[in-house]
């Protein structure tokens, strides 16, 4: 889960910086950042799956099937930790966006000229 609170802070991080001082050249930065955030879950949920299962065969094998339903749950804390950090930073750039197109709309408005 490291890498994953990682990248999620490094995202949204990015993202409130987007959200208090919009400006287009933070838009890459976010997007890959959120991508990587969320391969990161991924990549945790699949290698605890992985460790879950070797488990299983080994030493936890005469535990039972319940002992799976645990170890599924442990893994996905990897995707709600991605999925809760790209939630919370694409809403943090969604007020960098909406900024951004009311000082556009303003620029706009400066140049026209008033009959």
């Amino acid at each position: 889960m490291y890498p994953t609170l990682l990248a999620g802070l490094a995202l949204l991080g990015t993202s409130l910086r987007y959200a208090t001082r919009p400006d287009t050249r933070y838009v890459p930065l976010m997007l890959t950042l959120g991508l990587f955030t969320l391969f990161a879950g991924g990549l945790g949920f699949i290698t605890g799956i992985m460790n879950l299962l070797r488990a299983y065969v080994g030493p936890l094998a005469s535990e039972g099937p319940s002992v799976l339903f645990i170890g599924v749950q442990e893994a996905l804390h990897n995707i709600a930790l991605a999925l809760l950090m790209t939630m919370v930073s694409a809403l943090a750039a969604s007020v960098g966006a909406w900024r951004l197109a009311r000082q556009a709309r303003a620029a706009v408005a400066a140049t026209v000229p008033v009959r």
